[in-house]
């Protein structure tokens, strides 16, 4: 039979009627997704994983609604690659970003080897410092299925530059209806996690004096999960805690220093305070879930993005810690900044109502590259069209039906002789674990050259005390084997020897070097020591004059000072900008080099102000300076450290 037109209208008209509210109940039927990533957390620091001096019941709290992974693993020691790889499901070094750069003000978007200095073994790899958008992000794919999307919390993915309106860093560039409190920094000195809030721009957001940040900002995302709790939603919460800055609330400091037992390896009192506030804002998660009714239709995550801070000394307290170490990740080996066991296994948290019977553990191995394609599956999802993933769908696992993994990589191209003596395993290398064996490859770490092979049973010797590369060559070659295979498919950028070093060339603090002429006649000794690097600066009437040669001009000194420090300066330039105060350790490979950003506003003088959170030595103190394409005017700079005060009147 044919149907007329007019007919075959209604006939649609029918169907639409009865099709459209069942596919918009399909839709609100769908799983919310609360991701609560946090920031150093060690394996061992919530109670549920072993903890004996913090106090975690929120978070135990989450682990009997859900199953606990205990070889859960970050695909990288540091924060930066294993936020990128959460979102795209793509390992680090696929994508490029191999080190925490993504605050710096400088857009680096090329895979490459960076240079050193003859007295540097090792080239490292010249990270990138944004997460690019060509990537779909978890985000997106949720979006697109009609998910309302929100961020709260630390980002370092990237951040947008007043100057270049062409810059999609930033969460709402990158599938994020909504982000809370909108900052590429990290909690900075001065402050900290107790407001005021120095790292957070908008005036609007800043709390009362001493609110802590977690409070603030689990509140708002309470009250973002009350307003969605009617229509599916992923929120994001990627707390600041527990990284450094080392402050918290002073109650709680309090109330730990009566539980202080130097015989238990996590005894730090400062660092307890700022894991029971993390653990209050997942409290605030979990109320807000509840009191909504929506507690049976809600996954959460719960997960870490690198190893805990397990080396002294970091905390400080007037009471007398500073010299005991944030934590311990024992029985594991070393922590953050490290391929070994402590720097990238972190605890794992997955709540799935319904599908995963709660106060569970699983022993299968999980990697921070598989939470997109799982989630998708878990939402009733297909990757989006085109999408490709290093990570694997663990539904499977999840549901009891055996691991869909059974091995894991990490790519860690950063590092040195100089960051080993302090935090072991802190090298450029990559790691394999299949089964219960792991294999290290450390690249250049022989005398002659050659990469050097650790290998572990892991299942005999979690804490990687015997090296039985020696002893077992087969099982150390076909890891190796692996390795190579991994590297050539993420086209890694893997070190090399430097081809330049000289064991026997000092440190560059040390012994003066020969100057190329360009760079000679930038040192220009009116400076009184300030080196111009990627810049000319030139001194008349007592004004530096900077302008830049290329897109990171700077002015650099050998600071000679210790711990913690403030720079200021006196400066103006027509269009204003960002720039940053960058420190290093003496004898520091550049790639490891810290900083904070600041804001030079456009117009006429001003005093900038930093805060320097330096633990230990400062070798160079680097000035990073908007002049890349205007001049910036400096009348002068001080530098307050322990001890006498420096200051450059030019």
């Amino acid at each position: 039979m044919r149907l007329s037109k007019r007919e075959s209208n209604g006939l649609l008209i029918f169907v639409l009627m009865f099709a459209a509210p069942s596919a918009m109940a399909a839709e609100n039927a769908r799983p919310n997704v609360i991701f609560i990533l946090c920031d150093d957390l060690g394996w061992r620091d919530v109670g549920c994983f072993g903890s004996t001096f913090h106090e975690t019941p929120s978070i135990d709290r989450l682990a009997s609604r859900g199953v606990r992974f205990t070889q859960a693993y970050a695909a990288s020691p540091l924060c930066s690659p294993t936020r990128s790889s959460i979102l795209t499901g793509l390992y680090p070094a696929r994508i490029g970003i191999t080190s925490p750069a993504c605050h710096l003000p400088q857009v680096q978007l090329e895979k490459k080897l960076q240079s050193s200095p003859a007295n540097v073994r090792v080239l490292n790899a010249n990270t990138l410092t944004r997460l690019k958008t060509e990537y779909v992000t978890l985000a997106e794919s949720l979006h697109e299925a009609g998910y309302a999307t929100a961020h709260f919390g630390k980002w370092h993915l990237g951040h947008n530059l007043p100057a270049n309106d062409g810059d999609r860093y930033e969460p709402r560039d990158q599938g994020f209806d909504f982000d809370f409190p909108h900052t590429p920094r990290a909690a900075g000195p001065g402050g900290g996690y107790l407001a005021p809030w120095k790292f957070i721009d908008d005036v609007a957001i800043n709390g009362k004096p001493g609110e802590h940040i977690e409070d603030r900002m689990s509140a708002e995302a309470a009250k973002y999960i009350r307003e969605h709790k009617d229509k599916p939603f992923y929120l994001n919460y990627w707390a600041f805690s527990v990284h450094g800055p080392w402050n918290a609330r002073g109650d709680y400091i309090e109330h730990f220093k009566t539980k202080v037992d130097v015989k238990n390896p996590q005894h730090n009192p400062l660092y307890a305070a700022m894991v029971r506030s993390l653990d209050d804002g997942v409290g605030r998660l979990l109320a807000a879930v509840d009191e909504a009714g929506i507690a049976d239709r809600t996954i959460f995550v719960f997960f870490s993005d690198n190893g805990g801070w397990a080396y002294p000394p970091r905390a400080t307290d007037p009471a007398g810690f500073e010299s005991v170490p944030a934590t311990s990740n024992l029985p594991l080996r070393s922590g953050k900044a490290s391929l070994y066991e402590g720097g990238t296994r972190e605890p794992c948290i997955v709540v799935w109502p319904g599908k995963v019977k709660g106060g569970t553990t699983n022993d299968s191995l999980l990697q921070s590259t598989d939470f997109h394609p799982t989630l998708l599956t878990m939402c009733g999802l297909k990757p989006h069209e085109g999408s490709k993933f290093d990570g694997v769908d663990q539904t499977g696992t999840l549901l009891g039906r055996g691991s869909s993994r059974d091995r894991v990589f990490c790519h860690f191209p950063h590092g040195g002789d100089g960051q080993a003596k302090n935090i072991p395993g802190f090298l450029p290398g990559t790691y394999v674990r299949k089964g219960d064996w792991k294999l290290i490859r450390l690249y250049a770490d022989n005398d002659d050259g050659s990469d050097r092979l650790e290998l572990y049973n892991l299942k005999d010797d979690v804490g990687e005390s015997k090296n039985l590369a020696a002893e077992k060559p087969e099982i150390a070659r076909e890891l190796n084997e692996l390795i190579s295979g991994f590297l050539r498919d993420t086209e890694a950028v893997v070190p090399i020897r430097n081809p330049n070093y000289n064991s026997k060339t000092p440190p560059s603090d040390n012994k003066p070097k020969p100057k190329a002429a360009a760079q000679a006649a930038d040192d220009d000794p009116k400076l009184q020591g300030w080196k111009a690097r990627n810049c000319t600066a030139t001194v008349k009437e007592g004004i530096i004059t900077v302008t830049g040669k290329n897109g990171s001009p700077f002015l650099g000194v050998g600071a000679g000072s210790n711990g913690p420090a403030v720079v200021k300066f006196k400066a103006r330039c027509a269009d204003g900008g960002d720039g940053k105060i960058e420190w290093l350790a003496p004898d520091a490979d550049a790639n490891v080099s810290k900083s904070v950003p600041f804001t030079l506003k456009p117009g006429d003088w001003q005093e900038i102000t930093v805060d320097v959170p330096a633990e230990g030595a400062i070798g160079i103190l680097r000035v990073h300076l908007p002049a890349q394409k205007q001049a910036v005017e400096i009348d002068w700079i001080e530098l307050k450290a322990a001890g006498k005060p420096k200051r450059w009147e030019f």
